[in-house]
């Protein structure tokens, strides 16, 4: 991928941390599988799947603890 989209760990707000987590997870997802009609086709398999969601929230959370970890979130 070509696009630079990542260009700061910093956010002002917590909230705004967590969301860049979530596209963290997203863009990981988008690296490994680039075509988006398999990324399609197979959404439904692990969208229904409480191990796969359950997976998901875990890289997301690691993904906010970089984002923590970048911002000291935790300095109060």
């Amino acid at each position: 991928m070509s696009e630079q989209w990542l260009t700061s760990l910093i956010t002002e707000t917590a909230q705004e941390g967590y969301e860049l987590a979530i596209k963290l997870s997203r863009m990981g997802i988008k690296y490994t599988q680039p075509d988006e009609e398999i990324r399609g086709k197979i959404r439904p398999v692990y969208g229904e799947n409480a191990d796969n969601l359950i997976a998901s929230s875990q890289v997301i959370a690691t993904n906010f603890q970089t984002v923590s970890a970048a911002n000291n979130y935790w300095r109060n």
